[in-house]
């Protein structure tokens, strides 16, 4: 498990989770902005059934640490999950772009006007 630093309070949640909100924080941060998020924690008492609330990426530090806890990690997997889903609504997504086919072999580009004097009042530099 790990131990997650924030605004100087620290709460305890499974390492999967912790790893997904560090990334989408940066992810976050990176472009410049801030969400809301909510997280499952162990309280001290070993409930399972607690939940923190944050708001991560821009200006907002998050510190993941291991954390010696005894017993087995709890089962977040479905929240870790949908951390990981909000990174990549946040990241932008390369493979969205369309190929552009390319011209045959010996294609004449000379049928392009690029008679630019039509742009009304632009002046040059």
């Amino acid at each position: 498990m790990k131990r997650i630093t924030y605004a100087g309070e620290t709460v305890l949640t499974s390492d999967e989770v912790a790893t997904a909100l560090v990334e989408l924080t940066a992810a976050l941060a990176k472009r410049g902005l801030a969400e809301a998020v909510v997280i499952p924690i162990v309280t001290a008492s070993g409930r399972l059934d607690r939940s923190a609330e944050l708001v991560v990426g821009m200006g907002n530090d998050v510190l993941a640490v291991p954390d010696d806890q005894e017993g087995e990690e709890p089962d977040f997997s479905a929240e870790a999950k949908t951390l990981r889903d909000h990174i990549g609504s946040v990241t932008p997504n390369r493979s969205k772009a369309v190929p552009v086919e390319s011209a045959e072999p010996g294609t004449s580009f000379n049928e392009f006007d690029l008679d630019l004097g039509d742009m009304g009042g632009l002046k040059p530099l």
